[in-house]
């Protein structure tokens, strides 16, 4: 679906990626960890983009994604759920849910989709029309998640999903998530500092640091590796 080769791009003089590639198949669940400041924020700003490329090749299903701006980029099927539950505060649960769906290719789905939401996250049904700004972290960080698949994406960018979370809510955050990839096949990319579950969750995983690539891998194969242990996992 996605292939990005040497992807550089920075602020000001700063370089946060640096010669990155990353392959993410359709259907899979690829997950980016690192510390802070490693870059994996910034990388989905990239694919989003909100901040540019300074080198390198990012293609969507043979598209080059460097020449679409970023509106585009969203009717094309790449939904970007940011950092920090970043909601339509005045606005209703359901009309940011509503926001999301105005991209949609095929409107004739989104009732059904809405129900399918409202399912997995049953306390946005609850309160659809509760104004977003007035929920918990995470009620908004759920409200986030939703509006993101009220595109009917093809491609989920889910950036630090956890942040400030209770850690009774990250655990049903990553449910939802695992949920979500098992039970629509919807390729997801992951970046998330708690590697643990981030790894567990994945197909395949990168972790950055310093803006570089420096581990690679199935599950599996990062699970076992000396380096992401003894960094990330606490072995």
């Amino acid at each position: 679906m996605m292939t990005i080769r040497g992807l550089n791009a920075g602020y000001g003089g700063l370089d946060a990626l640096v010669d990155v590639s990353m392959d993410v198949e359709t259907g899979k669940l690829v997950t980016v960890a690192g510390p802070n400041g490693a870059g994996k924020s910034t990388l989905f700003k990239v694919l989003s983009g909100i901040v540019p490329a300074r080198a390198g090749c990012i293609e969507f299903d043979g598209i080059n994604l460097l020449g679409i701006k970023p509106s585009d980029r969203a009717r094309l099927g790449i939904a970007h759920v940011p950092e920090g539950w970043q909601v339509f505060k005045s606005m209703t649960v359901l009309e940011n849910l509503e926001m999301g769906a105005l991209i949609r290719p095929d409107r004739k789905s989104w009732k059904h989709d809405l129900k399918r939401i409202y399912e997995l996250f049953p306390i946005l049904a609850e309160r659809r029309g509760q104004l977003a700004g007035t929920l918990s972290g995470g009620q908004q960080q759920m409200v986030a998640i939703g509006r993101g698949l009220a595109s009917a994406p093809r491609l989920l960018l889910l950036d630090e999903p956890s942040m400030g979370l209770a850690p009774a809510l990250i655990d049903t955050v990553f449910e939802r998530i695992g949920r979500i990839h098992a039970e629509t096949a919807l390729t997801i990319m992951l970046v998330e500092q708690r590697a643990t579950e981030a790894l567990e969750l994945c197909n395949y995983g990168y972790v950055l640091e310093s803006g570089r690539v420096v581990a690679a891998g199935s599950r599996s194969d990062l699970l076992k590796n000396p380096r992401v242990q003894a960094a990330y996992l606490g072995i």
